[in-house]
């Protein structure tokens, strides 16, 4: 069974065109969770939240001195694949039995035993070395420069891709090709305009067999541009894109190639094979199975497989098993759907319903984009699968508080599919849901506690799985004093929102309040983790921490907040000041090294910005003694101690450097 919890990461879809290319025939939104009311007096020391900033790191920076120990010592200061013969009326067309496949080391090697038919039906092996990108080939075999073929427009080579295996990417001659993008400017430029469509097309071609699949696209766009009723240059432009990963792009040039030629077997195999990528099941068997032709049997097994996953997808939804739709929506990904954003929505519902917010929204927000609107709308679970991406979207943002922009997108999704009763219920419940939150937080501004209580848990009732809701009434019970309700309402919204950290920081203060300290330690210090500047939730865990040893017995004198940088002068006082509990910084320094006066204000600052941690000054000078039993050779040097234990020692650190190292050791 497939992992169920996590969604499919994005990497997995750069291996999709390398899948269809093997199995086709075919032509060479952060909004952030806001508040829901102002913060909340929680009867606790922790005053309204206010996020930090993160420091990053650089390179430490350097100085030169050196100085004499009152002991005589002297101190440092540092310084510093095989052709086929097709004689349909679609010579020149590439085929992807054997294409080019993605090899991880990025190189592209053809291999031997590609060959050519002329336009009398022969055929000869070509080498598999060079291919000179500005020749043409002949009938005969020669090579002559471009600008000297005839303006004649001969039936060209039917060209087989080969079995070699290509990187992944363009290199331009006399210029760089980015795949996915048109990257091939300087290539147009250098076309010569004499080229007629049959020779851009073979030019393309060539580029297209050795892996330069945006020069290939150049040339087939100047070849469309002389010949646009031309239907296998249009397929030939499919197969280019698909290899660089558009494929919205790819099905459009297929649809326009079966609107030329509505009879062109390759097209339709090719488009119904994407259409499976896509999920689009009933569109696919139709091109597929074009009456007349005979399909691909793996395509077709492939096409059973998907449909089978979706038919079970749909019936354990209906029966809301969303353990089961899970697991349906996992096995139709693996069996070829991997570009159907409505599959990749379903998995996020399910997510959703299993109380896994952060993962339905994630899996979400990661869901491939190739949704193409030339193809005619499907359903999935009788909503158009358009409408069913935002329907889920709507529901993910009410789970996150983002009730003005569930209205907005549930409406939306209503317009595309405006019969759908599972829209217009979910419409209903989202403005319902939102009015009921927007008078909870009247009344609760009112001091109108019980009302609100009642309004919150309306909103529940209608939409059980908000967090937002949860949190609010816990916010209620709290002010009310009934705290076993509050730790109740709070662990409901962080079961279904793990990382939401307004719940978070409600639990740890109704933890204090039922002085359960050890769990309200552990709370704050993911709380410090997450918001490391914040200087009320720094504050709450040294009390949360120092009623923890009170109630442990053990002593507390020892302990302070925040305060001024203390000066160590000597052993005992600095054995004392690092067994402390909590983490102790020290900075040895000397009173005329360059060094360290630049870098005491800054270690000043961090004394107010860090007030539960113990900031210590050393003077090696005046306290030779501490100098000798810490071993201290450079100035500044920077210890980081806890229980007396040293963990992080820093040698003429960077102010980002040092800040870094502080966050990392001060919970």
């Amino acid at each position: 069974m497939a992992d169920s919890g996590k969604p499919i990461p994005t990497e997995s879809f750069e291996t999709l065109s390398d899948r269809l290319r093997k199995s086709l025939t075919c032509e060479a939104a952060d909004n952030t969770n806001k508040p829901d009311f102002r913060e909340l007096n929680l009867g606790s020391p922790v005053s309204p939240l206010r996020a930090g900033t993160a420091a990053s790191s650089s390179s430490s920076s350097s100085g030169s001195m050196s100085g004499r120990t009152g002991s005589g010592r002297t101190l440092r200061v540092r310084s510093d694949s095989a052709a086929t013969v097709n004689n349909n009326n679609h010579s020149g067309e590439l085929s992807v039995e054997s294409s080019p496949t993605f090899s991880g080391g990025g190189s592209r090697t053809l291999k031997p035993g590609h060959t050519r038919s002329d336009s009398r039906g022969s055929s000869a092996t070509s080498p598999s070395g060079t291919v000179l990108p500005t020749g043409n080939i002949c009938p005969s075999g020669k090579v002559v420069k471009t600008g000297m073929m005839p303006n004649r427009n001969p039936k060209p080579d039917v060209l087989s891709l080969g079995t070699g295996n290509y990187g992944h990417g363009s290199i331009m001659r006399g210029g760089s090709g980015t795949v996915g993008k048109s990257g091939g400017e300087n290539l147009v430029s250098t076309i010569p305009i004499s080229l007629n469509s049959s020779e851009l097309k073979k030019l393309g071609n060539e580029q297209y067999k050795k892996g330069n699949y945006v020069e290939a696209l150049n040339y087939y766009d100047r070849a469309v541009t002389g010949s646009p009723g031309n239907a296998s240059l249009r397929c030939n432009r499919s197969a280019a894109l698909i290899c660089m990963n558009r494929l919205n792009d790819a099905v459009r040039e297929c649809e326009e190639a079966i609107k030329l030629d509505s009879g062109y077997v390759r097209a339709h195999h090719r488009l119904g094979s994407f259409l499976i990528s896509l999920g689009q099941v009933e569109n696919a068997r139709m091109h597929l199975c074009y009456p007349g032709s005979q399909p691909d049997p793996n395509e077709l097994r492939k096409l059973k497989t998907v449909e089978r996953h979706l038919n079970k997808c749909a019936d354990l939804r209906r029966v809301r098993d969303w353990n089961g739709v899970l697991r349906e929506c996992d096995a139709a990904i693996a069996s070829g759907a991997d570009a159907c954003s409505a599959l990749f929505a379903c998995k996020s519902e399910a997510l959703l319903k299993l109380r896994q917010l952060d993962e339905a929204n994630l899996n979400l927000l990661n869901a491939p984009k190739f949704e193409v609107a030339s193809c005619s709308q499907t359903h999935l679970f009788g909503i158009l699968s358009e409408a069913y991406i935002l329907f889920v979207r709507a529901q993910i943002d009410m789970a996150l508080g983002r009730f003005e922009e569930a209205t907005s997108i549930i409406e939306k999704s209503g317009q595309i599919d405006p019969r759908n009763v599972e829209i217009a219920v979910l419409l209903q419940n989202v403005r319902s849901v939102s009015r009921a939150r927007a008078r909870g937080n009247d009344l609760f501004k009112s001091e109108r506690l019980t009302e609100a209580c009642s309004a919150y848990s309306e909103g529940l009732r209608l939409d059980p799985l908000n967090p937002v809701l949860f949190c609010n009434r816990a916010a209620c019970w709290f002010k009310l004093g009934q705290f076993e309700k509050s730790l109740e309402d709070c662990n409901q919204a962080l079961v279904i929102h793990q990382n939401y950290t307004k719940a978070l920081l409600r639990r740890a203060a109704t933890f204090s309040k039922l002085d359960r300290w050890d769990e309200s330690v552990k709370d704050y210090e993911i709380l410090r983790r997450q918001l490391p500047n914040n200087n009320d939730i720094a504050e709450s865990l040294f009390h949360a921490q120092v009623a923890l040893k009170k109630s442990r017995g053990e002593d507390v004198n020892n302990m302070k907040f925040g305060g001024e940088v203390e000066l160590i002068t000597s052993l005992e006082q600095f054995k004392a000041a690092v067994a402390s509990s909590g983490a102790s910084v020290v900075l040895y320094k000397m009173s005329l090294d360059l060094q360290c006066k630049q870098l005491i204000p800054f270690f000043d600052t961090l004394c107010s910005r860090y007030p539960s941690v113990n900031f210590l000054k050393v003077d090696l000078e005046e306290s030779p003694e501490i100098t000798d039993a810490e071993n201290v050779r450079v100035v500044p040097t920077i210890k980081i101690y806890k229980m007396g234990n040293r963990v992080k020692e820093m040698v003429c650190p960077s102010p980002e450097v040092l800040e870094s190292s502080l966050r990392h050791y001060s919970l």
